[in-house]
């Protein structure tokens, strides 16, 4: 055995020394290099076992030339041993097959991960015990930048019941499925999502595929639609018979009475300028909640921000004799954020307070880093706006940022509001990834506090 060996040996000593320089000199890539040398290794035993037969039969027929005093034979019968050129030959067109073969499944995983990460739609490959293999891009976007971890969305939406039952029935029968879900959090999503089994399994493991397509838009429009027929529709019939109503006046009975069409004309005015904001409010608040699962970009320096919206509203606070107080950490920056969405929340909290505090008050406003520790956000920037107005009712404010909801409709609209301030406040802090309570005390006033996520 042990000459077996040394035989083997000698047959390779000549291939491997020339695979090492080819590796050394890097025109042969380490890995196939590698299994080419190993390749030249069997190959050499291969020979060796298999020529052990005929050199024990020339071995004997030596010994029985010379036992018999004749010539040994010229040529053995056995076949000549290959060149140690033919064998380096042999093995470098090995290497070669090898690294072509390596570099065409490089191309082909490739050429899969760039079909996979440019795919538009949300895809997750999953392992058979649930865990996340891979994410593209966009399954990234919609379950956070840690969904390739199994972050807490993607852990909220594979623990969804609808779905793992899903999945427990396609590695069963091996057959897909689409299932609709609805995910309450960290947004509101009506999400589809279609799971595939794979079978082999992939090389890393992968057995289930899962493509998501978010359908929250679609459903999002479909909420305003029957929204702006079910309220709008009656939130714009009280001032639209007004208008009529005075029109009708004026051409008749007030046709020749100039004080009266003046001030006929003045209240058709307020209640045009009533169906303006509406609308307006209306078409904002369809843009936002369209927009409102796509996360923001850019960043909102909101001191900056603040201090620009009281100078705006000086003119309403000098009439109502309020006063403002502001307490503000200028180095707050929320990131990712949209400076004029951030800026509307801002605005909104502080016409409220404007309008629904008491004549002569005080509104104060701070602006300061919270802490992890707090019981109530994460660490972030946080915004209070404090009134000492009449406060409201405890059995209200669940239902403040409901659209059109009022605590005093009669009171809101002399106001000028549309009931739809605090309800486009609540999407942009969701689209922001915030939070927003509203805490209120009867007698004592309302404080409005808003937490955002800080760069």
């Amino acid at each position: 055995m042990k000459a077996l060996l040394r035989f083997a040996f000698a047959i390779c000593a000549v291939p491997a020394l020339v695979l090492g320089l080819l590796i050394l000199t890097r025109e042969l890539r380490p890995m196939p290099g590698l299994f080419a040398l190993a390749a030249v290794m069997l190959t050499s035993l291969a020979l060796a076992w298999g020529w052990r037969a005929r050199l024990a039969l020339l071995a004997e027929a030596l010994r029985d030339a010379l036992a018999q005093g004749r010539a040994a034979p010229a040529r053995a019968e056995a076949a000549p041993l290959p060149s140690a050129e033919d064998l380096a030959d042999g093995i470098r067109r090995l290497a070669r097959g090898l690294a072509e073969q390596g570099a065409q499944l490089e191309r082909l995983r490739r050429a899969d991960a760039a079909i996979l990460e440019n795919l538009p739609e949300p895809v997750l490959l999953l392992s058979a015990e649930r865990t996340v293999l891979r994410a593209n891009p966009a399954a990234r976007d919609m379950l956070g930048p840690e969904a390739g971890g199994q972050g807490p969305d993607a852990a909220a939406l594979l623990r969804h019941p609808v779905l793992a039952a899903a999945m427990d029935d396609a590695l069963a029968d091996g057959h897909s499925a689409t299932v609709e879900l609805h995910l309450p959090v960290p947004l509101p999503r009506e999400v589809s999502a279609r799971v595939v089994p794979l079978d082999p399994p992939l090389a890393n493991g992968g057995r289930l595929l899962i493509l998501l397509i978010d359908r929250s838009r679609e459903a999002a429009i479909e909420r305003t639609r029957a929204d702006f027929v079910a309220n709008a529709s009656h939130e714009l019939r009280t001032p639209l018979a007004s208008l009529l109503g005075f029109i009708e006046t004026l051409r008749g009975p007030a046709a020749d009475d100039p004080e009266a069409q003046h001030r006929f004309l003045g209240i058709m005015a307020e209640q045009g300028e009533r169906m303006r904001r509406l609308i307006d409010d209306l078409l904002n608040l369809s843009r936002i909640e369209m927009e409102e699962h796509q996360p923001p970009v850019g960043e909102a320096p909101l001191a900056m921000i603040l201090r620009a919206e009281a100078e705006a509203l000086a003119p309403l606070l000098k009439r109502r004799e309020m006063r403002l107080e502001l307490d503000l950490d200028d180095a707050l920056v929320a990131k990712p954020a949209n400076s004029d969405q951030v800026a509307q929340v801002i605005r909104n909290l502080l016409e409220n307070a404007i309008n629904h505090g008491r004549d002569g008050g005080l509104i104060s406003v701070t602006l300061k880093p919270s802490s992890a520790d707090d019981a109530t956000v994460r660490a972030g920037g946080l915004l209070s706006v404090t009134d000492d107005g009449p406060g409201i009712a405890r059995h209200h404010i669940p239902r403040l940022t409901e659209r059109f909801y009022r605590v005093d409709g009669a009171r809101s609209r002399h106001k000028g509001g549309t009931g739809l301030g605090l309800a486009i406040t609540r999407h942009i802090v969701m689209r922001h990834r915030g939070r927003l309570a509203i805490e209120s005390t009867e007698g004592l006033g309302t404080q409005v506090r808003v937490w955002l996520p800080i760069g």
